[in-house]
């Protein structure tokens, strides 16, 4: 691996899917901390990323892995609901594999190393499972393991991968922290 340590992304999974379970037909016109995304925009935008990261980390580079995020405002299929958790069950079980962490691969059109690609996976499920209980209203605790990864590679980068860094106290909690590194506000409220 290059430098990122293996982490079982199953459990982060397992709370965006829990998470996505308790949100209510009535929320999905409801605003985001994602600017330009209502709540359907966010669960489509998650099911796409939970593809192209299980793809990535199966090597099985193509479409899905080439797909750059923001080209559009992500679609929600109907089936949603059944397809979300297993998605998001997919790409954990395709990171459990050791070869997924190693060599190259590719996600959102960019080539990265395959211990990238797991820290990118962790850190797009912590933020956007933040940014999906904020924007429904729900509590949230992340994994610990898969907000430490987050956090560690959202320190990396001089810009937040969804927008400029918000400051944040530097004894606020490690999720607080984790979501200022990320470009956004810990304290948005829809």
């Amino acid at each position: 691996m290059t430098g990122t340590t293996m982490i079982d992304l199953g459990p982060q999974a397992r709370i965006v899917a829990e998470l996505a379970e308790r949100v209510t037909d009535g929320q999905l016109a409801g605003p985001t901390p994602c600017p330009d995304y209502a709540v359907r925009h966010l669960l489509g935008h998650v099911a796409g990323l939970s593809v192209a990261f299980r793809d990535a980390a199966r090597k099985e580079l193509g479409a899905t892995t080439d797909h750059r995020p923001g080209a559009a405002l992500p679609a929600l299929g109907p089936q949603w609901r059944q397809e979300l958790p297993k998605a998001l069950d997919a790409l954990a079980e395709a990171w459990r594999d050791p070869s997924a962490w190693d060599g190259m691969t590719r996600a959102g059109g960019i080539d990265l190393p395959g211990g990238v690609a797991g820290a990118v996976a962790a850190d797009e499920l912590v933020i956007h499972g933040w940014d999906l209980a904020r924007a429904t209203g729900q509590e949230y605790v992340p994994d610990p393991a898969a907000l430490a990864a987050a956090y560690g590679f959202l320190r990396m980068g001089g810009r937040g991968p969804f927008g400029p860094r918000v400051p944040v106290p530097e004894g606020a909690r490690l999720l607080d922290r984790a979501v200022g590194l990320s470009g956004r506000d810990p304290g948005w409220k829809a």
